[in-house]
């Protein structure tokens, strides 16, 4: 038969092992901590895709470089002007 003291101590432990199986890690908390490989994959597509959408006026290649240079720690979003400013250019004139 448990004591008083004792069945605090299991009330306890039994209460943290239903924490610890009910909290769970959202998708979003998730991305914030991401392996080097799939934010690089993440950074290039990225580029890819705003290179689609501004064509000669995106640097595609100058951010995939910053992509593998830096691991893909800044991802550019193409409606982002500030994450992707560094890449638009305007073009020259073909006139």
């Amino acid at each position: 038969m448990l004591n008083s003291s004792n069945r605090m101590i299991v009330l306890l432990v039994m209460i943290f092992v239903v924490l610890c199986l009910t909290t769970s890690v959202t998708d979003a908390e998730r991305n914030i901590v991401c392996t080097n490989r799939l934010c690089t994959g993440v950074c290039l597509r990225n580029c890819a895709q705003c290179e689609k959408m501004y064509d000669k006026y995106f640097m595609g290649q100058k951010c995939a470089d910053f992509c593998v240079k830096y691991k893909g720690k800044l991802i550019p979003d193409c409606e982002d002007e500030i994450s992707i400013r560094p890449f638009l250019q305007t073009p020259e004139n073909d006139y």
